[in-house]
């Protein structure tokens, strides 16, 4: 999320507190969005459910792209870059859903915000960014939250941990793939192209994964997809809206919501072990924060 920061604004205090608003608003619709895919309880594949609330998307994001630029919109000279994190987004998707399916809500989103943890990783491998002696003890209170929350040396450790793990690579990848979008792309065409790739990719092993879906979950797999959309639409706009060191630790709300809905739904609640791990990785996303705006 904070890839979009670059197109950020400093409009002052009203500006900052719609970017909030925003933040915490698309936050919790994303939240509800994961909350629907463990309703499914893994009746489906993943890449089937991705590839159905991507169809549902597309629309949407398409619409709203020629409302706001026209056709002008929905050009690109960078097709090579949007099919790449289109790739990551699916993969990295398919891998959180399938945690999804076998881990507590709020463990697994716990596990997926260490993104951060990565993306200064990257950052510093691919554009050479210095690390300070802040961001040094970020990556290492985020690697030791994710330790905490996973406990690999002992007999609570599961193997589906590695997955959420794998989404928080994956999305940090496409967060600093990101700095090389060219600053001509408007917001709709962000959007459009974040959503297309995810249908031509998750579209092309249906034939062979897909299963019948049942009546009632036609529901759930639109709630998914408008739930999404609407989400990743609200957090780009908060991005718009206020600079990235404002809205970004808002992020972190969506523990406390994947906490309540797998509290209220499943009965699910995190042990201390785990609220410490992510206690961790939420220090380690402020200080990354404060860095920046610093």
């Amino acid at each position: 999320m904070e890839a979009i920061a670059s197109t950020s604004r400093g409009p002052g205090r009203a500006g900052a507190n719609a970017g909030i608003c925003c933040m915490l608003a698309g936050i919790l619709v994303l939240s509800l969005s994961d909350a629907s895919v463990k309703v499914l309880d893994g009746r489906y594949p993943a890449l089937q459910i991705l590839f159905l609330r991507a169809l549902i998307a597309l629309p949407l994001v398409t619409a709203l792209a020629l409302a706001l630029g026209g056709r002008p919109a929905l050009r690109t000279r960078q097709p090579g870059l949007h099919a790449l994190r289109g790739f990551l987004n699916v993969i990295g998707a398919c891998a959180f859903y399938r945690g999804l399916a076998e881990l507590p809500l709020a463990e697994i989103t716990a596990i997926a915000y260490a993104a951060p943890v990565f993306v200064v990783l990257l950052s510093a491998a691919v554009y050479k960014e210095r690390l300070d002696a802040w961001r040094m003890l970020a990556v290492a209170l985020g690697f030791a939250g994710v330790l905490v929350i996973v406990r690999p040396a002992s007999g609570a450790f599961q193997a589906a941990s590695l997955y959420p793990l794998f989404t928080a690579m994956t999305y940090a990848a496409m967060m600093v793939s990101a700095k090389r979008i060219t600053p001509s792309h408007s917001f709709a065409a962000l959007m459009f192209y974040s959503v297309l790739p995810q249908v031509l990719f998750s579209a092309l092993p249906q034939p062979w994964i897909w299963q019948p879906v049942a009546g009632a979950d036609w529901l759930v797999m639109f709630a998914i997809g408008i739930f999404s959309s609407a989400g990743i639409s609200l957090i780009s706009q908060a991005f718009r809206l206020a600079p990235a060191s404002v809205v970004a630790p808002f992020d972190y709300s969506g523990l406390l919501w994947a906490t309540f809905f797998g509290w209220l739904v499943w009965g699910e609640l995190p042990d201390g072990v785990s609220y410490a791990g992510a206690t961790l990785i939420v220090a380690a996303g402020l200080i990354g924060a404060w860095r920046k705006k610093r």
